[in-house]
């Protein structure tokens, strides 16, 4: 019985995340309807979808139009579904992607796959987008200490197994960078501690990030923007 509940629980928040992921879409819809072609966008999964940028150059005095259609849970196979929702309606004259950390977190990803996904998606926006400038921004840090304090099983065991693919998967994204001509950036200076991990003081669920950790990502891009 205590398995049977512990499945329809998982079912459960399956389907949540389904409904969170399809209704968040359909509002992108929606918005780029509206949307001012020619600015920046940030794009990507929920460590995009979190970035408080606008928040952030308010504080910072900055007027820039950037929109945001991160869609937290998201994997590269989920974008190339959502191209036109996430990139393609919106003309942007730069791109900064952040997404894939989801894919390395699958037990049976390979780097193979991480890299023919990503690169489907760099191709569409090479033919479709060719004037557009676009950043690949490296994969941000983990802390399994900070995910093993979680309620939920398993948070750990993904903090871990992002923390070990993160070399190759950074080193994969500046390949395919180079490949396309486009720019990989890593903005991570100053959010880990001595041992290479996340601060904990930035750290929600040894994943996410408090808005502090974006006001140092902010500080290291700003010169991109």
């Amino acid at each position: 019985m205590a398995e049977e509940s512990k499945n329809a629980f998982s079912d459960f928040i399956g389907d949540f995340m389904k409904r969170e992921k399809a209704d968040k879409l359909e509002r992108y819809r929606h918005l780029n309807k509206f949307v001012k072609k020619g600015h920046i966008l940030f794009t990507g999964s929920s460590l995009m979808e979190q970035f408080p940028i606008q928040e952030i150059l308010l504080n910072h005095g900055m007027n820039l139009t950037i929109y945001n259609r991160g869609i937290g849970g998201y994997t590269i196979p989920e974008m190339l579904d959502a191209m036109n929702e996430q990139i393609l309606d919106l003309e942007p004259s730069k791109i900064f992607i952040n997404i894939g950390t989801n894919d390395i977190s699958i037990p049976d990803e390979t780097k193979e796959k991480l890299i023919s996904d990503y690169r489907q998606v760099l191709t569409q926006i090479k033919e479709k987008l060719p004037e557009t400038v676009v950043y690949l921004m490296a994969y941000y840090p983990v802390n399994e200490t900070v995910a093993a304090k979680m309620p939920w099983p398993g948070a750990d065991r993904a903090a871990i197994l992002r923390r070990e693919r993160l070399p190759e998967a950074n080193a994969a994204v500046k390949a395919l960078a180079e490949e396309f001509g486009y720019n990989y950036i890593d903005v991570n200076d100053g959010l880990t501690g001595p041992d290479g991990k996340t601060k904990e003081e930035f750290s929600i669920d040894g994943i996410h990030m408090w808005s502090d950790a974006y006001e140092v990502v902010f500080e290291n891009m700003k010169k991109y923007l």
